[in-house]
């Protein structure tokens, strides 16, 4: 479930809004009212929490929301993808509320997504960490179909929607459920591929800190997979403050301050408008984004194709 319905969004504003007027005393300024409200904690998950941009997103919604009151985002305690889907699903706000995840049908059925894509869509674009003697396996490649004749085995997360599309093009996967385990078995030759979105790589290679792990340089795998805030299904309060403050990011500039400050320069380093494309079909495609989620998505498409 997602919050797409517009009128039924602003309905719920309108009453949450009216409700918290009714609440504060009605001689305070708004200014003084918006003050007395307590500080709420919204406890992220620990990897988008140690990811500079998510952290950064997430701040900027926030802060775009002032009537909601003050805030503090709030590290959560280590746990791989699997878990923090079944924790958000069960409702436990304690461990944690907010998770940036790939989205599916499955997941914005089990969950409320925000659909404004958060790297405008440059998730589903993905280059290849390899380790240097592995590159010329790489070389000559110009269709998928040579990726198969080759046996080039990808690393995936097990509970990642991107490990059954790239096995439903025929690619042969080898999963893990800790994403840190990933490049352990990628050094060890386990998979020739750990397939990294290009608004994550350049973050997961200074984190390494390993020079014999680079990014294939000629290649670049395009599938249909946008990237969302989740919350739990109860959470309504949380979810319509950050699809606010995201959509006035957008609406003022900000959000595009936002891209180019964090992902301007992995699209200019990766050099991704010269790279040979190679297109997935994904079969699981979500719901279509938002208005402001589409244009966003179709805005980075044309920086992508332009080289910019």
């Amino acid at each position: 479930m997602s919050i797409r319905n517009r009128p039924a969004r602003n309905r719920w504003r309108l009453f949450l809004l009216t409700a918290l007027v009714l609440w504060l005393p009605a001689h305070q300024p708004l200014a003084e009212q918006v003050r007395a409200l307590p500080t709420t904690s919204v406890i992220l998950w620990y990897r988008n929490y140690d990811s500079p941009a998510i952290k950064a997103l997430l701040d900027l919604a926030l802060r775009k929301t002032p009537e909601y009151g003050p805030y503090r985002i709030v590290r959560s305690s280590d746990m791989n993808q699997g878990r923090v889907l079944k924790e958000l699903q069960n409702g436990n706000s304690s461990v944690v509320q907010l998770a940036n995840v790939a989205s599916s049908p499955e997941r914005e059925d089990a969950l409320l997504a925000i659909p404004i894509p958060i790297d405008a869509g440059l998730l589903g674009y993905r280059v290849c960490v390899t380790t240097r003697n592995m590159l010329e396996r790489f070389k000559g490649i110009n269709r998928l179909a040579d990726v198969r004749e080759r046996n080039i085995r990808f690393g995936q997360g097990r509970h990642w929607p991107d490990t059954r599309i790239l096995r439903a093009n025929g690619l042969d996967v080898v999963t893990h459920p800790r994403f840190e385990t990933l490049f352990d078995m990628l050094e060890a030759g386990r998979f020739e591929c750990f397939a990294r979105g290009v608004s994550e790589v350049a973050f997961d290679l200074e984190l390494k800190n390993n020079p014999d792990l680079v990014v294939e340089p000629d290649l670049l795998f395009s599938y249909i997979m946008p990237s969302y805030f989740f919350a739990a299904k109860h959470d309504h309060v949380l979810a319509m403050r950050v699809q606010l403050g995201l959509e006035r990011a957008i609406m003022d500039g900000s959000f595009a301050v936002y891209l180019d400050t964090f992902y301007a320069k992995p699209i200019e380093d990766l050099s991704l408008s010269s790279r040979t494309v190679l297109h997935l079909g994904n079969p699981w495609l979500p719901a279509e984004p938002g208005e402001l989620g589409d244009e966003v998505m179709q805005q980075m498409r044309m920086r992508i194709q332009l080289g910019q």
